[in-house]
């Protein structure tokens, strides 16, 4: 019988994920603890629990078979995966914010903005493709505080309701990309252990968000 191994983000899209799976007849045991590999009601599926950015990379280097993530994280991480289903949750968008008050698009003065973000890729893709030089700053704890301390003009952060955004002053600008869950497997499990894989996907299909 082949395994499928399936890797979830721990972090907001950890929950949905799993009811999504328990609907489909494969619940991650109770008794995980602080485990990493945790198999599941259905005896050909286990579960690694990781890091969201890591998902997208234990996929295409073939440590898990499938994954979930947000479309965020796996553009950003560029990785090579197959993309063979939405999951229909986790929906929120990457935006441009800035200081309410602070220019956009652009600086007075042909000053070059600087843009704080957790996705430096695509933020920098983003102002490329509209021909904006900026200087992109990768920070990794709260965005939104970076306009406030100086570190930059603008930011690039994920948005859901807005509600940090209005609390740190902050006014949206633009969308960089939509984000939801999506699927992700690795090119060579889906051939080798392609009956495991179809039977999966038929089953989680059935049981939509």
């Amino acid at each position: 019988l082949s395994r499928l191994r399936v890797a979830l983000a721990k972090g907001r899209l950890y929950e949905p994920s799993v009811e999504r799976f328990t609907r489909a007849g494969a619940e991650p045991s109770a008794d995980a603890g602080r485990r990493l590999l945790v198999p599941s009601s259905d005896p050909s599926i286990d579960f690694l629990m990781v890091k969201p950015g890591d998902v997208p990379v234990y996929v295409e280097s073939g440590a898990a078979d499938l994954g979930v993530t947000g479309t965020d994280v796996l553009r950003e991480s560029g990785a090579d995966v197959l993309e063979p289903l939405e999951l229909g949750f986790g929906f929120c968008r990457l935006v441009v914010a800035a200081p309410a008050g602070v220019p956009y698009p652009r600086l007075p003065g042909g000053i070059t903005a600087r843009v704080a973000t957790k996705y430096p890729r695509l933020a920098q893709s983003h102002f490329a493709a509209l021909g904006r030089p900026v200087d992109i700053i990768q920070v990794n704890g709260s965005v939104e505080v970076a306009p406030l301390l100086g570190l930059s003009h603008w930011i690039v952060d994920l948005v859901d309701t807005g509600n940090t955004l209005r609390a740190n002053d902050l006014v949206e600008q633009e969308t960089v990309l939509q984000c939801g869950a999506v699927l992700v497997a690795n090119r060579a499990s889906q051939k080798l252990k392609l009956d495991a894989y179809l039977g999966l996907m038929e089953r989680l299909e059935r049981t939509p968000a």
